[in-house]
């Protein structure tokens, strides 16, 4: 018989969890509303000042500012309402001018939301602020209400004033009540506050198709950037090493010829000296060859690439790399890139005693963390190589996220898309 009560026994605990966890995440978003609806109300105070203003002449050059201000508002709307796959983008730069702002779609969509948020969504969340302390001062009611003054032992409600034990406990009850409510009701008002900014703060229809047109088009001249550059760092290789070096043994085996009939032990000391010229250019090309794709991560895997490059770094490297299956060859080879660039800044740059590259693959994207415990104030500022990661990794429709507090430590997080 106890076996047969453990199935409903578990699914009613189970559905008790998650209503508590909903409840508790409405609350939270309510709360979190009611922040930005503070300050949507301020700035709908300003923007109706600034209206005033400019009917007797006086508010145009304030115009600008009272928009910066409702795009700031409505952008960080934006972002409490993104979530994992329904991200809101921003709305981009507000427009500089009254003329300017009767036109912008972005700024008719952003007022009336303005205007409902700061109303509307105040008062949602004034309630579900208000709701969970009405839990606890009704249902606590009952242990410390002799401590009021007579007649001022009332409910959060305001009625009825109790006088004895039994109306405390009932006073106990509604805080029952309130948290009732609290679970089933405060989900709904959360979805209710944010109706207006997720219809109306959306990107209209075909918005995400001129952003993605925008970003592919800004991957694309990253992409070609890094291309040229690619190209003159090869160039630059094959000409200042490489090519000297054939150009000696060019030098050296004409000596070597026209010495050979007048001091044949000479020629052939020359000749010593041209082959391991020769050695010299060779090792240089195929060190030029391997820093394009490097045979290891042909031949073998990321993991072990990365394993080669932690080996030859002045600071000792961690490499924790997992990462079940091959990535497209561009995937990887970007990913070695930005971690021999990354490398290359800490022994350079950053003093650290000691560094950590973690690789993840997790669904479609390839994770990279490179971490070190140097003095920190890395910046994409010229010649740190922080900018051409960047640029690498926007080529292959990746993101970048530098931190870099001064006294560190310092991150690179980068994601690349490696498919499914």
């Amino acid at each position: 018989m106890g076996a047969e009560n453990t199935g409903p026994d578990t699914a009613r605990r189970r559905d008790v969890s998650a209503r508590v966890r909903a409840g508790l995440d409405a609350l939270e978003r309510l709360v979190g509303g009611l922040g930005t609806a503070v300050l949507a109300l301020v700035a709908l105070v300003l923007l109706l000042f600034t209206a005033a203003a400019c009917l007797v002449g006086v508010g145009l050059p304030a115009v600008p500012y009272a928009l910066r201000v409702l795009r700031l508002v409505a952008d960080r709307e934006r972002h409490r309402l993104s979530r994992p796959g329904a991200e809101l983008p921003g709305g981009g730069p507000p427009p500089g001018s009254l003329r300017a702002a009767a036109t912008d779609r972005g700024v008719r969509r952003e007022l009336p939301w303005l205007v409902t948020h700061a109303t509307l969504g105040l008062f949602l969340g004034l309630l579900g602020l208000v709701l969970p302390i009405n839990v606890l001062r009704d249902g606590s009611f009952p242990l410390w209400w002799r401590l009021l003054p007579e007649g001022e032992a009332t409910a959060s409600i305001g009625f009825p004033v109790v006088r004895d034990t039994v109306g405390a406990l009932g006073v106990s009850l509604l805080g029952v009540g309130w948290l009732v409510l609290v679970l089933f009701a405060t989900p709904a008002l959360a979805r209710l506050q944010e109706v207006p900014g997720r219809r109306l703060l959306a990107p209209e229809p075909g918005g995400d198709l001129v952003l993605r047109v925008a970003e592919l088009t800004a991957t694309r001249a990253a992409a070609l950037d890094a291309h040229v550059t690619e190209l003159r760092r090869i160039e630059r290789a094959l000409h200042d090493g490489t090519q000297n070096r054939i150009v000696g043994v060019s030098v050296l085996l004409g000596a070597a010829r026209r010495a050979v009939a007048r001091d044949p032990a000479g020629a052939d000391a020359i000749l010593e000296r041209a082959q391991s010229a020769a050695e010299e250019a060779l090792a240089e090309l195929r060190a030029v060859v391997r820093s394009i794709l490097p045979p290891v991560l042909t031949d073998r895997s990321l993991p072990d690439a990365l394993a080669s490059l932690a080996a030859t770094c002045p600071v000792p490297v961690r490499v924790d790399a997992d990462v079940p299956g091959r990535c497209a060859a561009s995937v990887e080879a970007t990913a070695y890139f930005v971690v021999a660039e990354a490398l290359t800044n800490i022994a350079r740059h950053s003093g650290a005693r000691r560094a950590t590259v973690l690789v993840r693959r997790a669904g479609d994207r390839l994770l990279l963390t490179v971490t070190d415990d140097g003095h920190g104030g890395a910046g994409e500022r010229l010649g740190s190589g922080l900018l051409g990661i960047r640029r690498r990794t926007e080529a292959h429709d990746g993101t970048l996220t530098l931190t870099s507090p001064p006294g560190g430590p310092t991150t690179v997080e980068v994601s690349l898309p490696c498919g499914s």
